[in-house]
């Protein structure tokens, strides 16, 4: 053989050995005791790093989202609800502001913080279920799902969900596993931080009290002190809350029935179909490059799935994940063909998270050494080549879509010239502005002086501040000559801001060259009472 055929041949050997010794050192690390949390923890970290990257790239010529202006003023004042939900997801953003500066780049880090603790609880679950080598595929498939990375980029309630429900499920499998009162002690409080996540949850809880039923060794279960203890603290926990949704007349109910009931069953089903196919086409991102890394380089069928039946999985517990990942994933869109009621997309964020661990725990799955490095690799490179495309991205979004106000109506920009012309006028903090949800609570995130948000006609105000404070203190009033509702608000304004300063001021975002819609924005500046 000549020295020209040789060195190249070498040199492959090599870089195959490289390649062999760095998946034997990460399948070491991911089925080790000792290395595996740190192993977790520390990919669960880089994820979160490199989209909040990517995100702060991406959104680059937006503001923040809505929900997550809003979730930032609920933590400006800690209550036991904000009108339209329970009061969980406030207090998280009122705490993480308290560290940390209001820039919509922590905005994103608090989003990816979320479902980074969301993956390693998640993990705990998978550990239960399946040993520690199928535990970390399940780590990397939800890292691959769109909903922990695309999707995840607005922090609000169905959010966070990501991190109670999960929590709820490992509390379940433990008390399901040990049946002791201190298993359904923790099953309990688990149960009630999720319930003041969202209401939502009840599919979730729900989903897991059939799963008690149905399962095999459920007179286990039920006989044992775990269950009724769970039940008495989750009671216990709510009573506050409770008490407060009985004070605020179930305010949260009646949002939940003014926005998402409908009355027309042909829409009701249109809106489920979109319900299965969204969540399904997500869905299908993780799965398929599994089966990508679980195949490679044969695609065939015998390569992941065995004859015979393979160790590493607890079947009992498996039957628990099976029953209720079945049951999130038929109710809740059967549920809306019934009762008719307004299926929105995101309401699926929080309910297949057990799909990956699910798919990973039939027994017959082969889990080759060499797939959690494949699945891996596919990771890291997706999320760089995101990060390189990112600025890309966000200027041809903006370039198809010049026009959509919601986006890129610089809302962050009428901020800023309203609180000058506030201190303009009277020389103190701008304290409350009135207007919908949709402009006051980005009036809040990107003031400086963060003025309580006060929604006028809305039944479900957040009740940080009413309309007799606004009054007293002063507000500023914002109409949006862009929303359907303008004729609501300018009856609102002359009814109640008579003695405001009217004008009218305009904004528009630019982006490397791409203009943004100009807003006309009519302001009533109404002074404070003397």
């Amino acid at each position: 053989m000549s020295t020209a055929s040789f060195l190249p041949e070498t040199s492959r050997t090599r870089r195959r050995l490289s390649v062999r010794r760095l998946a034997a050192w990460l399948v070491a690390r991911a089925t080790s005791p000792k290395s595996g949390l740190w192993l977790v923890v520390s990919f669960a970290l880089v994820h979160g790093l490199l989209w909040t990257l990517i995100l702060i790239d991406l959104k680059a010529a937006q503001d923040v989202h809505m929900d997550v202006a809003e979730a930032f003023a609920w933590g400006q004042k800690f209550q036991l609800g904000y009108g339209k939900h329970p009061p969980l997801a406030g207090w998280i953003a009122g705490l993480w502001f308290y560290f940390f500066p209001v820039k919509d780049w922590a905005t994103y880090a608090l989003a990816m913080t979320t479902l980074g603790v969301g993956i390693v609880i998640c993990w705990f679950i998978a550990l239960r279920v399946v040993d520690r080598r199928r535990a970390f595929l399940v780590v990397v498939m939800l890292a691959l799902y769109p909903i922990f990375n695309f999707k995840g980029f607005k922090y609000n309630p169905d959010l966070l969900q990501l991190v109670t429900l999960p929590l709820v499920v490992l509390a379940y499998l433990h008390a399901f596993e040990k049946r002791t009162w201190r298993s359904g002690i923790w099953l309990g409080l688990a149960g009630a931080l999720a319930l003041m996540t969202k209401y939502w949850v009840l599919t979730m809880i729900g989903a897991i009290g059939l799963a008690a039923l149905i399962h095999p060794e459920r007179l286990k279960f039920l006989r044992s002190p775990a269950p009724w203890v769970g039940i008495a603290t989750l009671a216990v926990a709510m009573i506050p809350h409770l008490v407060w949704l009985k004070q605020v007349d179930f305010v949260p109910l009646t949002y939940a029935g003014d926005v998402y009931g409908l009355s027309n069953r042909a829409q009701s089903a249109q809106l489920v179909l979109g319900y299965v196919g969204h969540n399904l086409a997500l869905l299908a991102v993780p799965v398929a490059l599994a089966a990508l890394a679980l195949s490679f380089p044969r695609p065939r069928l015998s390569r992941i799935w065995s004859p015979g039946v393979n160790a590493g999985v607890n079947v009992s517990h498996a039957l628990n994940i099976w029953i209720i990942q079945i049951i999130v994933a038929i109710g809740p869109p059967l549920g809306g063909l019934i009762f008719t009621i307004y299926m929105k997309t995101d309401w699926g964020i929080s309910l297949f998270f057990l799909t990956p661990l699910a798919l990973v725990a039939m027994p017959r799955l082969r889990i080759h050494e060499r797939a959690l490095f494949r699945i891996t690799l596919i990771w890291l490179v997706l999320t760089l080549a995101t990060l390189a495309a990112a600025p890309a991205i966000a200027e041809r979004e903006m370039e198809d879509n010049p026009n959509a106000a919601n986006s890129y109506g610089a809302r962050s920009q009428l901020a800023r010239e309203l609180t000058q012309a506030w201190h303009d006028r009277f020389g103190s903090r701008w304290a409350v502005v009135a207007g919908t949800t949709e402009v006051g609570e980005p009036m809040t995130f990107y003031s400086p002086d963060h003025p309580a948000p006060f929604t006028p006609g809305e039944l479900w105000s957040s009740g940080l501040t009413s309309l007799e404070e606004a009054q007293r203190l002063g507000f500023i009033g914002i109409c949006d000559t862009t929303d359907g509702r303008l004729p609501t608000c300018e009856a609102w304004m002359a009814q109640h801001a008579k003695d405001a300063e009217q004008l009218v001021m305009t904004t528009q975002r630019f982006y490397r060259g791409h203009p943004g819609p100009a807003i006309n924005w009519k302001i009533y500046i109404g002074p404070p009472a003397k």
